[in-house]
């Protein structure tokens, strides 16, 4: 009796697998990020703040004699020195808006879009969507988004995926036009890791864009990436 019990909801999901409609059609997408490269430039309120904090600290803080300070001084300068130059922020990408080069917006988080066929669509017409797949075999959801960025990327030997639980759920309703298409799409995070570039295929174009940009190619979702995007 204990064996027939444990064996029936698995009878059950293959039921379910079988006789499943479109419009329980389940999709990965893989919202796949570069990190700053730089670090964001202070807030103007919180450089002031910390501006005031430190000539608050200044004026209790305890003074070093002037002797220990040159000496100090004297320890930096050698035949070792070497003079610091900081990279400039803006790059030639940022001049040309090169939104297919990973080298801009070096203190923002940028995030791949394709544009083409949607997976497993029935629709020809090319959109701007993320690397997806739809599910059907995979052993777990994030097997699927690993499928749909490896096909666009060749391999992820320089993608780190952020978890196993997808970061956020979207119920795409079918159109008036096609009332079996709508489907549940699942966001999964992925991160770029040591490059800075890819030989992106299997796509007519893509880009490399910030989050104020990405709001920009979906109106429509917009109030739901915003929040599930937080940076």
């Amino acid at each position: 009796m204990r064996r027939t019990l444990m064996s029936l909801p698995s009878r059950l999901l293959a039921s379910a697998r079988q006789f499943s409609t479109n419009s329980d059609k389940i999709v990965a997408s893989v919202l796949f990020e570069r990190l700053p490269v730089v670090v964001p430039k202070i807030d103007p309120v919180v450089y002031a703040f910390q501006e005031f904090s430190f000539r608050w600290q200044q004026q209790y803080s305890r003074r070093y004699p002037d002797e220990f300070l040159n000496k100090s001084n004297s320890r930096a300068q050698g035949e070792y020195q070497m003079e610091y130059v900081p990279a400039p922020r803006i790059t030639e990408a940022d001049k040309a808006n090169d939104r297919k080069s990973l080298n801009r917006a070096l203190d923002r988080r940028l995030y791949l879009l394709l544009y083409g066929k949607l997976h497993g669509s029935s629709d020809d017409k090319p959109v701007w969507h993320f690397p997806q797949k739809v599910y059907d075999t995979e052993d777990t959801l994030r097997k699927c988004a690993e499928t749909a960025l490896q096909s666009v990327l060749g391999d992820l030997s320089h993608t780190y995926f952020v978890g196993n639980a997808p970061m956020g759920h979207l119920v795409v309703q079918p159109a008036e036009k096609a009332p079996d298409h709508g489907y549940k799409q699942f966001f999964f995070k992925s991160q770029v890791i040591a490059t800075n570039k890819f030989k992106i295929g299997k796509c007519q174009d893509f880009v490399w864009v910030t989050k104020d940009e990405l709001l920009e190619f979906f109106p429509e979702q917009a109030e739901f990436f915003n929040k599930m995007i937080i940076s």
